[in-house]
């Protein structure tokens, strides 16, 4: 696998919103205080349509990362409209160069879209914004997976919940789950009909509802990929999370036969584990475990 080395040139760019540069200026100074160079796409302050750049400036940046051969990473954060671009990313040049993606929320379908039309790892968990003042835990993350590298043991920083107990196999997929259930049937994410997958998924109540989470995890159960999904493990969805989502949870486990567990460690709150899209992976419910293989 690729990893950052100190001086490496991140590439940050914004494909779900428009970038605050005064806010940006001072994500760029917490990373490169870790060591790394900062290079903006050139539209990333765009407000074209008013409430983001168009989707050929937001398209031409992430391309020009890519085409950059100083940029070993591309980095990106939340909001709405990264599924813009998904028909327009250079993925041949993505496989052949073998880049670094990162982001969350929002970036959940361009990260899941990479990993499906390249075979790449692409990494969720992780948004600029972190890292104007950065917590230990979430630098540590950082620091494991994209400079050290081969990480095996997943590291937790919350309690975890058993929803239903159990220990599965599979391919890593997942992220946002309103931009997860946007991805099923979607072309570019063509996922193999001869693997299994652990779905990783986080929602925060802010946006969804319990209710909106039920309905779109019956959307993810109804879906050809759930055939071959073999355990599930949510993230953060509140600070005083209820026993109602438990139970969405756990009906959900028990429909579909699948071991599920609920923990505070990835998503949009304290913590921001960071996952590998497209890594083999082992979870076990019952002893709280996930093992990268």
């Amino acid at each position: 696998m690729n990893t950052l080395k100190q001086g490496d040139t991140i590439g940050i760019i914004s494909p779900s919103w428009v970038a605050d540069k005064d806010d940006y200026e001072k994500y760029a100074k917490g990373i490169e205080r870790l060591g790394f160079q900062i290079k903006f796409g050139k539209n990333i302050f765009k407000d074209t349509y008013k409430y983001i750049a168009s989707v050929e400036e937001r398209v031409d940046d992430l391309n020009e990362m890519v085409y950059d051969e100083n940029v070993k990473m591309i980095f990106f954060g939340g909001g709405y409209g990264s599924v813009d671009l998904l028909p327009y990313i250079d993925y041949k040049k993505i496989k052949d160069t073998s880049k670094i993606f990162l982001s969350y929320s929002d970036g959940t379908s361009i990260l899941n879209a990479i990993y499906a039309q390249t075979g790449i790892t692409t990494y969720y968990g992780q948004t600029p914004g972190l890292f104007d003042n950065i917590s230990e835990y979430d630098r540590r993350q950082f620091i494991s997976h994209l400079v050290e590298g081969n990480v095996t043991d997943y590291t937790s920083n919350s309690d975890w919940h058993t929803i239903t107990e159990g220990c599965c196999k599979g391919v890593l997929v997942g992220g946002y789950l309103v931009n997860f259930v946007l991805t099923l049937g979607n072309r570019f994410f063509p996922y193999q009909t001869d693997k299994n997958y652990i779905l990783f998924i986080e929602e925060l109540d802010q946006f969804q509802s319990i209710q909106d989470v039920s309905m779109f995890l019956t959307c993810i159960g109804q879906s050809r990929l759930m055939e071959q999904v073999t355990g599930l493990l949510f993230g953060h969805y509140s600070d005083d999370v209820s026993s109602l989502l438990f139970e969405v949870l756990e009906r959900f486990g028990k429909k579909y036969n699948i071991p599920v567990a609920y923990c505070d460690d990835f998503g949009h709150g304290a913590n921001h584990a960071i996952f590998p899209i497209g890594r083999e992976a082992l979870l076990d419910t019952k002893n709280k475990t996930l093992l990268f293989q």
